[in-house]
């Protein structure tokens, strides 16, 4: 049976979950990392980072996967970071054809955004109003699709 992470990521995000603790978390058995781990390292990516309305948390969710899983270490090797950065700049393409953009204060247009760090409570309201939840099942989506063309094209 396939693992379906966009479910676990809305589920995620439903339970109270920031949108990158999210994306980053039901990856968590591709990874390899427990759960309390990545909700732990994505944590402070949640509304555009730390609640500042950058880049979106989906998207930096997406980017830390695609690190542990395609990521280099090599300090000098310039074509191989070359070639991860273009698997950077391709997912987040996909997510702009999808979206506009990944700037989080963009994607909430519309809303009263605020940079205060103190987080909304989540309430019904919240969730109504709130576009989050599609940008979540999204960048699963995106990242699944990924990984699945890179298991195929080996």
């Amino acid at each position: 049976m396939k693992y379906d992470h966009a479910e676990k990521a809305c589920q995620l995000f439903a339970e109270g979950r920031n949108c990158a603790q999210a994306v980053f978390a039901a990856f968590s058995d591709v990874t390899g990392l427990d759960e309390e781990l990545a909700l732990r390292l994505s944590s402070s990516f949640g509304g555009g980072m730390g609640r500042m309305r950058e880049v979106c948390g989906t998207c930096s969710a997406m980017f830390m996967v695609a690190g542990i899983l395609y990521g280099y270490t090599s300090k000098n090797d310039i074509n191989e970071k070359a070639e991860h950065y273009r698997r950077i700049q391709h997912l987040a393409e996909e997510f702009k054809k999808r979206h506009e953009t990944i700037n989080c204060l963009k994607l909430l247009k519309g809303l009263n955004v605020t940079k205060d760090p103190m987080p909304e409570q989540r309430t019904e309201r919240y969730y109504k109003v709130r576009p989050c939840i599609k940008f979540v099942r999204s960048a699963a989506e995106i990242l699944d699709e990924y990984i699945q063309n890179q298991k195929s094209s080996r």
